[in-house]
């Protein structure tokens, strides 16, 4: 109920004197949508404050054939996105977190080849929301994305349940000494099917959800402005809970209960999530594709390559400028000229050359407009703060490695009988990060907005480095911890028994989990912020596809630098600090490392958040007086000028 009072609160802010409201026609299927939304039984005429310049760009999930027209977006829609990113992320997550589990004891596969499957896996699905993103961005919009490429992963997991259950589609079980017959290449061939199948579907899920979810709200409109950073926080709170969720439950079920239900559930879940979603397709604010983003990119680059000798302009109105079609690629507004990367200015300086003969306009490969110059500045300059980001994911991979091989040596008894399990002390990382959600959007934030004025309390690069910061602290404090546990271990004599429990509470692992679970609440949220406010209005979908690479990125550094540091460190006779019995090796000394690696990246950080330049904008809005408006996040631009002026 939380959502229909935000909703109805929203919708008495949007009316003028609190009329203007007109009662559709209770057919059922409207009925449905109303139960489902709440609010959604009461439709507005749009009024003149909801009307835009981008009105042409946007339009509803039902197109030309709504007999009335409806105010699209706003928190309406959220019960939708939410529900839909609930039973996605408990699919997802519930599939993947145990897989490795099911290909050594259903499928029989060795220890090399299980991790090598879903290693091969894992960076595939790493590599197609950049493919997901660009379809999205250039071709049939975030929806339709989202829509199809759930379906393809609903399919891929159906097929995975299915040989789950179905005693021909897997080797049949062995126990004791028995030796166990290893998958036949047919059975390898329809799990490797449908991997690839959620790997496919992923890429298209990943990037368009946040930015699909951010698009519902306004940016134009103040009031919105501030409830889309609450979305942001909501929707990391949503991912966080169905983690929670599948770490325990589903896990539990795959293990004491069965394969079938354990990789059931995840699919029926996925199902449900496409139901819920696609129910809420008339509510939508969609944004029509504005066509290649990487071949505009492209055509910038090659003419400012053609025309680098010319000089430049000393007046920046003088670059080419096109009001129609910059609002076709970005309808919220247009970016300005910045003085960074003047390289690429030469791209937007008109000559007599750029027209073809017998041509009606420029060639784009020889003549671009100032924004679409602009949008190559925007991601340039993104890239270091991008790159940032690769060291905390590269700090707390460590949780599901070295911290879960600590805490298998360690007390792990609640009661007599009963041991909390090592995989699952990731559920107090997960804990931390909602609590700090929670508390930061429910307190922090209004405190933070009442000193500052902006709409997310403190900017993302601010809430950046507090969560780089925490993540310092993380590292530090693991390295403390190994260091009570294997002087436990000293203390009862069991250096040399690596399998033996060490009688000291895995409890105290709790503070580098939590700590790790903050850092992440701040920076990979603030991170996701940076990316959706600071892309180009027409690729941000693309944009999004970044934060996942980041991640992609930072496991591959963990494992180069694990392998580095295991081979460096053996050499020569030299006390290994990473070897199979970790009661002998210098793990804190690799905390330490990563520690010290960590607090170069903050410098490193807080140097490119200091010289970021933040995008630059005019947004066009219906009023007659222009006027200037301070950004969010950047005091010194922001342009809101009225639509019928001219953005010259």
């Amino acid at each position: 109920m939380a959502f229909a009072g935000f909703q109805r609160s929203e919708n008495l802010a949007n009316e003028p004197n609190g009329t203007d409201r007109q009662t559709e026609p209770k057919g059922r299927r409207w009925r449905v949508f109303s139960f489902m939304c709440y609010s959604a039984g009461e439709t507005v005429q749009q009024s003149a404050e909801e009307k835009s310049v981008g009105d042409n760009n946007i339009e509803s999930g039902v197109g030309h054939y709504s007999p009335v027209k409806r105010k699209l977006g706003g928190w309406r829609t959220m019960p939708f996105i939410f529900a839909n990113e609930l039973c996605e992320k408990l699919a997802v997550v519930g599939f993947s977190t145990n897989m490795i589990t099911y290909l050594q004891e259903e499928l029989h596969l060795p220890p090399v080849m299980a991790a090598n499957t879903l290693t091969n896996f894992g960076g595939t699905a790493s590599l197609t929301p950049l493919l997901g993103a660009f379809i999205a961005d250039a071709y049939v919009g975030r929806f339709w994305t989202i829509a199809v490429s759930s379906v393809i992963y609903q399919i891929g997991m159906a097929i995975l349940t299915i040989s789950a259950i179905l005693p021909q589609l897997r080797p049949p079980p062995c126990s004791g000494k028995e030796v166990c017959k290893q998958a036949s290449t047919g059975q390898l061939g329809i799990l490797y099917f449908s991997l690839l199948l959620t790997a496919l579907g992923s890429g298209g899920i990943r990037p368009c959800v946040v930015a699909f979810g951010a698009d519902q709200f306004d940016e134009k409109d103040p009031k919105q402005g501030k409830k889309m950073w609450n979305f942001f926080n909501w929707y990391y709170f949503c991912m966080g809970l169905s983690i929670l969720l599948a770490v325990t439950v589903i896990v539990y079920i795959q293990e004491n209960i069965g394969w079938g239900w354990g990789l059931g559930i995840p699919t029926a879940a996925m199902a449900i999530s496409i139901v819920f979603f696609v129910m809420g397709l008339p509510l939508y604010r969609h944004f029509k594709p504005a066509g290649s983003p990487l071949t505009r990119l492209l055509q910038v680059i090659v003419a400012s390559i053609k025309k680098r000798n010319l000089p430049k302009p000393s007046d920046p109105s003088l670059l080419h400028q096109d009001k129609e079609k910059d609002a076709a690629i970005s309808p919220g507004g247009c970016l300005i000229h910045t003085n960074q990367l003047t390289f690429f200015d030469a791209a937007a300086i008109p000559t007599g050359s750029d027209k073809p003969e017998n041509a009606a306009s420029p060639s784009p490969w020889r003549l671009c407009t100032v924004h679409q110059v602009e949008e190559l500045k925007s991601i340039i300059r993104m890239g270091p703060i991008w790159a940032a980001g690769i060291l905390l994911i590269t700090a707390s991979s460590q949780q599901n490695t070295f911290s879960l091989m600590q805490a298998r040596t360690m007390n792990r008894h609640l009661t007599g009988t009963f041991q909390i399990p090592a995989g699952s002390m990731s559920v107090f990382t997960i804990l931390a990060l909602l609590l700090t959600i929670t508390v930061y959007d429910r307190l922090l934030m209004p405190i933070a907005r009442h000193f500052t004025g902006r709409g997310r309390g403190i900017s993302f690069l601010q809430r950046m480095g507090i969560g780089f910061f925490i993540s310092v602290l993380a590292t530090l404090v693991s390295g403390f911890v190994e260091v009570k546990r294997k002087s436990a271990a000293a203390h009862y004599d069991l250096l040399d028994h690596p399998k033996s429990t060490i009688p000291i509470s895995v409890f105290w692992l709790i503070p580098q989990y939590a700590l790790h679970g903050i850092a992440e609440a701040f920076m990979s949220i603030g991170h996701l912020e940076f990316f959706y406010d600071q892309s180009p209005e027409s690729m941000r979908s693309t944009a999004t596809a970044l934060f996942w690479t980041s991640i992609s990125a930072g496991s591959y550094l963990s494992t180069l630098l694990v392998s580095t540091i295991h081979k460096v460190t053996s050499r020569d006779g030299h006390q290994n600090w990473l070897p199979t019995n970790l009661n002998r090796g210098r793990l804190e000394y690799f905390y330490w490392l990563i520690t010290l690696l960590q607090v170069f990246n903050l410098l490193y950080y807080l140097v490119c958040a200091r010289f970021y330049t933040y995008k630059p904008f005019v947004v066009a809005v219906d009023d007659e007086t222009p006027r200037k408006e301070s950004s969010d996040d950047d005091p010194a631009l922001n342009l809101q000028l009225s639509t019928s002026s001219k953005l010259t």
